[in-house]
């Protein structure tokens, strides 16, 4: 009887240990999580009513750019179709923000290709290229979204939206796509720039290529930098 007894105390004392264990766990985790910004300013992109604050990038060969149902509507061109913001000078060059949902109505290739400024160039992320999967920066050291180290595929299904967020850095630019981060790239030491084919979107852009794409919710928020830690200190601490 108290052998039952011991095993059963036993058992219950390895239930708590591995229940702490598990509880210090996750507490680590949340130690572990980033935390976000502080926002310093935001700027609504798009009221969902017209285009205004933005024009017609007029790549050449673009289909129509309408305002429907709260969204914005680049119908399918002969390649690129898109619009670009008018006021460069409201736009900060690094520390921000983008965020929007964005959906492939129709078609098979990039449905989000937002070009943006970080200091005094460039750059743009696109979402689904190449064929519709081709995910990544364009471009860094010369090398496009395809063939460079931000590059990776996923699928993209026509007439969903997805969340999409990018954040600038000084020296590091973070994308995310539905809260799960798809590119974290330090830009230390690294060229920047795009491709000619989107020059007409510079400072702030979306287009789409050969598909039909629609927007929303576009906001942009100004951020404070993050704290960096002095050299040599205790991360641990």
């Amino acid at each position: 009887m108290f052998a039952g007894r011991n095993r059963s105390f036993v058992a219950v004392l390895l239930s708590v240990v591995a229940l702490g264990g598990f509880m210090a766990l996750r507490a680590d985790e949340k130690e572990e999580k980033k935390p976000e910004p502080k926002v310093k300013r935001e700027l609504k992109l798009f009221n969902g009513k017209n285009l205004d604050g933005w024009k017609n990038s007029m790549f050449g060969g673009d289909g129509e750019i309408t305002v429907e149902d709260g969204q914005l509507i680049l119908d399918r061109g002969n390649e690129l179709t898109g619009v670009t913001w008018k006021d460069g000078k409201t736009l900060p060059k690094f520390n921000y923000e983008i965020s929007l949902e964005a959906q492939r109505v129709e078609g098979s290739d990039f449905f989000c290709g937002l070009t943006f400024p970080i200091k005094d160039d460039p750059c743009s992320l696109i979402l689904g290229g190449w064929g519709g999967t081709v995910c990544g920066i364009s471009s860094l050291d010369f090398k496009d979204a395809s063939e460079n180290e931000t590059t990776l595929f996923r699928e993209f299904k026509n007439g969903q939206w997805y969340k999409i967020r990018l954040r600038v850095l000084e020296k590091r630019l973070t994308a995310w796509i539905d809260g799960k981060e798809i590119i974290d790239v330090d830009l230390t030491g690294k060229k920047i720039g795009i491709r000619s084919e989107v020059d007409p979107s510079k400072p702030l852009g979306f287009c789409s290529y050969s598909t039909k794409a629609a927007l929303r919710n576009i906001v942009l928020k100004e951020i404070e930098p993050p704290k960096e830690k002095p050299a040599g200190a205790d991360s641990s601490k």
